[in-house]
């Protein structure tokens, strides 16, 4: 059965890929004048030929996707459909002011020249703060409710769901962070996660499904851009927009720790730089060749392409224990 709403979910995923596609045409030679991505001094070798690449991309597929979800909000308004329009609201801006935390650390590592901006405990603090106001958000619109939702029942966690979604909440958004680090690779996997979202909640969940649609088509939009070799980067500016806006897709879908799953790349991205600090702090070695996985992959002789083709092959597999476990 086709959702009726489907003209919609059309109408955004053609609209933000255009509208990103424009906006990145006009923004990269404004950004080659101001924004030359420092690269990583410990990256791989190989690397220094980027150095020099417009970042701060982001921007584009940000403008388009605020842009798609207002005209989105304007739609279910008129359907009457207050409840998934508030939802919507909430995700932007809960997302937007993640990329504003990353316009101001992309910012900052353009005026010292080196790839270091905001402190990890600056940006957490931010993060935490812009983490729980969307919660209390949440609360206000939907009221309490405790309840993860799974095709076999709900189990009810009580107060417990508001710690364990914040934690989830800062999780995938720095673990999107995280990934950022080779040609394609996050918005490759960002636009995977997008599309097995829509596909799951098409019909189930107008709001997140108006997500899926949006950022499919601003990634697809970005990639045109950001295939290897590179055109521009997205800087924390993007990374961390798509990473707040997925784990938010999550909250209102009512099940959060679906995303730990669907973003399953993102999770292996975190935990290896976990695995490599800690391993590293108590035995002086190291487990990876280098952190995150993704430069362990490449150390090992994978090519950009390859690794972004396994990582996006892998994030539509995980789609299907995801498929399992939420429809009803």
């Amino acid at each position: 059965m086709i959702d009726i709403n489907a003209p919609i979910y059309v109408l955004i995923f053609f609209l933000a890929l255009l509208l990103t596609v424009l906006a990145e045409r006009a923004l990269i030679p404004m950004l080659r004048r101001v924004a030359e991505q420092p690269i990583y001094e410990e990256g791989p070798s190989w690397h220094i030929s980027k150095c020099g690449t417009p970042t701060m991309g982001g921007l584009a597929f940000v403008g388009a996707v605020f842009l798609c979800s207002a005209i989105a909000v304007i739609y279910l308004s008129y359907k009457n459909m207050n409840k998934e329009a508030l939802s919507l609201i909430g995700c932007v801006l809960f997302a937007s002011l993640n990329a504003l935390v990353g316009v101001i650390d992309d910012c900052k590592k353009l005026k010292r020249k080196q790839n270091g901006g905001l402190t990890p405990k600056e940006k957490l603090f931010l993060q935490a703060l812009i983490a729980a106001a969307f919660l209390f958000y949440r609360f206000a619109v939907e009221g309490y409710n405790g309840v993860i939702y799974f095709s076999f029942g709900e189990i009810d966690i009580g107060l417990w769901y508001y710690p364990l979604t914040f934690l989830i909440l800062l999780w995938i958004t720095n673990c999107a962070n995280l990934t950022d680090g080779i040609d394609g690779l996050a918005s490759g996997v960002a636009f995977a996660i997008s599309a097995a979202l829509f596909l799951i909640c098409c019909a189930l969940s107008t709001d997140a499904t108006i997500i899926g649609a949006a950022l499919m088509g601003a990634t697809v939009g970005f990639l045109v851009f950001n295939l290897h070799p590179a055109k521009v980067f997205m800087g924390d500016t993007g990374s961390l927009f798509l990473g707040a806006m997925l784990a938010s897709a999550g909250v209102i879908i009512g099940n959060p720790l679906i995303i730990l799953l669907l973003g399953g790349v993102y999770t292996l991205e975190g935990l290896s730089v976990i695995i490599q600090v800690i391993s590293y702090k108590l035995t002086k070695k190291r487990i990876f060749r280098m952190a995150p996985l993704h430069h362990h992959l490449e150390k090992t002789g994978w090519s950009e392409n390859r690794i972004c083709i396994a990582a996006i092959i892998l994030t539509l597999l995980l789609a299907i224990p995801v498929y399992l476990v939420y429809l009803p």
